[in-house]
């Protein structure tokens, strides 16, 4: 008979233990469950049995005050009250990733919302990793078309890169991140709607997304009324699925939307524990998060994760403390002007206000020579709009600004560009060459 291997069960007889240490919920207190009797580590999962519940609770271990553990819940706690059972479990929150989770939505703790259940297939990886040895990274060479001719020619990225899209309310960033996510280059989009309202999900799906993208997309949800704890891990197992798929050797699209209700909820958390408020109220853990998601995102030596990320400014106030904050560690950012929304001009990207810090490192002398050129006109023109509109500008005044009066109309066109409307690379450069009068 051949020979079973029994060894994970006896390293499961090893590790396991007759007594089952629990604890008891003794004071609610906002978002925080007070226990005693269990010894717990930050970030440990523990299980919160209620009278009326047919499964335990997920929660997670936030802090300790006065000998008492400190949880905030995974889930709907509806019903607790003193004296309720807890129950760690010695592992902290981890996520089932696979192929299958392609064209798949789930929740914020990775749980699917429609679809064949993904949950328990798989391999199972934690979700709040380490970001890469900065060693190992590899050097961003190769450009990653978005299909989008203002970011591609004007604003280009790279596998690996990392840029904000930085914007107030209702000036586009959802819809451009579906053109993105339908038209880009990558291999796999994962998206991540925090914080959005539930009215959205469907429609950026449906109408954003469409069913081409959500074929090679994963994408994870959690609603504004979701517990601020199930927000920031949609956050992290978002990421946790990238990185899956980057271990695997592809080039990801991570796209998140948004990095400022990310921020919200993890102030939420941190005004719950006792932390002190900070810049305009932020509490100090909400810098600390910021730069360790973000620098998880990049190239490895596998594959690559290029972040998206979208910033809801306060106010349009490009100036916030988390727009600044997240600005100076991303690798570049796109502002959608509201002025430009106003107008239809769609995508409403202000490419004087934009940058990316890799488009040199991407991209040949000629088509920095054509950018180059293309922002001079519009700069000139934009500062001089104003007197043209009213007929005070006298033309042979200044050369720079009749040329750009040529070439306005052709300008704008170029960068406006229809939601279905889509343009390879080659094409768009070729456009903006024809535009400025070279041969190709």
């Amino acid at each position: 008979m051949p020979r079973l291997d029994l060894s994970i069960y006896h390293k499961a007889a090893a590790t396991f233990s007759p007594l089952r240490t629990a604890g008891r919920v003794t004071q609610v207190v906002g978002l925080t469950i007070e226990v005693q009797g269990i010894q717990a580590f930050i970030g440990e999962v523990c299980l919160l049995m209620l009278p009326q519940a047919t499964e335990p609770v997920l929660t997670e271990v936030v802090g300790f005050k006065n000998g008492t553990v400190l949880l905030m819940p995974l889930g709907d706690v509806q019903g607790i009250r003193p004296g309720c059972e807890v129950i760690p479990t010695g592992k902290s929150f981890t996520v089932k990733v696979g192929e299958s989770l392609l064209g798949q939505v789930v929740d914020g703790l990775g749980r699917p919302l429609q679809g064949a259940a993904v949950n328990g297939q798989g391999d199972e990886y934690p979700v709040d990793n380490d970001p890469p040895n900065p060693l190992q990274r590899r050097r961003i060479r190769e450009l990653l078309p978005t299909g989008v001719r203002a970011i591609d020619l004007f604003l280009t990225c790279g596998q690996g890169q990392r840029i904000g899209i930085f914007a107030g309310s209702g000036v586009g960033k959802s819809t451009l991140l579906g053109m993105i996510a339908r038209n880009s280059a990558a291999d796999v989009n994962v998206i991540a709607l925090i914080g959005e309202r539930g009215r959205e999900v469907l429609d950026f799906i449906e109408r954003d997304l469409g069913t081409e993208g959500l074929a090679r997309s994963v994408v994870v949800t959690a609603t504004s009324d979701r517990p601020p704890l199930i927000r920031i891990k949609g956050a992290l197992v978002a990421t946790a699925i990238a990185e899956y798929f980057r271990d695997q050797g592809k080039n990801v699209m991570l796209m998140m939307d948004s990095v400022t209700r990310l921020a919200t909820a993890q102030r939420e958390v941190g005004l719950a524990i006792g932390e002190p408020p900070a810049t305009k109220g932020y509490t100090p853990s909400v810098f600390t998060l910021l730069p360790r998601l973000l620098e998880r995102s990049g190239t490895s030596p596998q594959g690559s994760i290029t972040g998206l990320y979208t910033v809801l400014v306060d106010g349009d106030d490009f100036n916030e403390p988390i727009a600044d904050a997240v600005r100076s560690i991303l690798d570049g950012h796109i502002v959608l002007s509201r002025t430009l929304a106003a107008k239809n001009h769609f995508p409403a990207i202000d490419i004087l206000q934009s940058i990316s810090r890799l488009m040199t490192e991407l991209v040949d002398e000629e088509q920095q020579q054509l950018a180059a050129v293309f922002r001079d006109y519009l700069a000139v023109y934009t500062e001089s709009e104003d007197l043209i509109s009213i007929g005070a500008y006298v033309e042979g005044t200044n050369p720079r600004l009749d040329q750009a009066r040529q070439h306005i109309d052709e300008m704008r066109a170029l960068l406006k560009q229809g939601i279905n409307e889509v343009d390879t690379y080659a094409a768009a450069r070729e456009k903006l060459r024809q535009l400025l009068g070279k041969e190709s």
